[in-house]
């Protein structure tokens, strides 16, 4: 197992109010990581503390097999960060904001070109180059934003909610360009989100509440351990069939002309359908989602 982070212990308080308290996970190189939770859990002070942007209380961090606190300079240089909000000056262009950006880095000025023309060619931005950025759509900003993270070439990219207020067409634009980098140029992605659609693309996930670790998983793993899935059954004679499953103790919902059953697996549906044989107008078995799994464990909603 080839970790690229490694976090054990950590803890950061902000006076009295304890943000994080004493976590413990890591990160595999080249996968696409999900760190979930509601607002205020301590998602954002965890992912500020790995980006070298607020200092920890306890605990110890290895990025890349640098030590955070010692090795900051050079975890810098391993890391390229997509905030929530866009740090680009609206009146220049894109490439203009690229190269005032690139410019913190020491490259040639040759070198420096060629890595924005590739960072532009990877998220598909070359064509609005000499457009102001201030002009732009939601989408092409979040592909800039992509690109100004890209240009040092880093290792370990990290997305805070990065679709966040983009409609669903814009949203797939942008995760195509995050999949295109996890998947073809092998980059590790730590991504928050309160997407669960795209958090269940994830290779792993861990959910934080209270600023403790709440769960972690494949989501596969999270669906089938949190949440539930159903067979909605639409029956010829409702009162029948709902006396049938009570006197077989199938615990039930009825919504409008629907019978609603939780079921462990989708093959515990097969006995409810032969049961109520003959009385059935349609049937569907609902897999449980993302969403679901994400109640389950921490009891309430995502909070944008």
């Amino acid at each position: 197992m080839n970790k690229i982070i490694d976090v054990h212990g950590l803890k950061k308080s902000y006076g009295p109010v304890a943000a994080v308290k004493g976590v413990d996970f890591y990160v595999e190189k080249g996968k696409l990581f999900a760190f979930l939770g509601p607002n205020g859990a301590g998602k954002t002070t965890t992912i500020n503390i790995l980006c070298t942007l607020l200092s920890k209380d306890q605990g110890e961090v290895i990025i890349d097999g640098h030590i955070l606190d010692y090795d900051d300079k050079l975890i810098r240089e391993e890391i390229g960060i997509v905030f929530q909000e866009s740090v680009l000056d609206p009146l220049l262009t894109v490439r203009e904001n690229l190269e005032v950006r690139g410019s913190f880095y020491s490259m040639k000025k040759s070198d420096l070109n060629h890595a924005i023309d590739e960072a532009m060619r990877t998220t598909d931005i070359t064509g609005i180059s000499n457009r102001r950025f201030g002009t732009l759509s939601g989408g092409q900003r979040r592909r800039t934003d992509i690109a100004r993270a890209l240009i040092h070439h880093p290792k370990i990219l990290f997305l805070d909610e990065p679709t966040t207020g983009l409609d669903p067409q814009t949203r797939k634009t942008v995760w195509k360009t995050v999949e295109n980098l996890q998947k073809e140029q092998g980059m590790t992605v730590f991504l928050t989100t309160h997407y669960m659609e795209e958090a269940g693309l994830a290779d792993y996930v861990i959910v934080i509440d209270d600023g403790l670790i709440a769960a972690k998983g494949t989501p596969a793993e999270l669906k089938e351990k949190y949440s539930s899935d159903t067979i909605q059954i639409k029956p010829t004679d409702s009162q029948n069939a709902k006396l049938l499953l009570e006197q077989n103790q199938i615990d039930y919902r009825e919504i409008s002309d629907l019978l609603i059953i939780d079921i462990k697996k989708t093959i515990d549906a097969l006995p409810i359908i032969k049961l109520l044989e003959g009385m059935i107008v349609s049937v569907q078995i609902l897999n449980g989602t993302m969403d679901d799994a994400f109640i389950g464990i921490i009891g309430k909603e995502i909070r944008e």
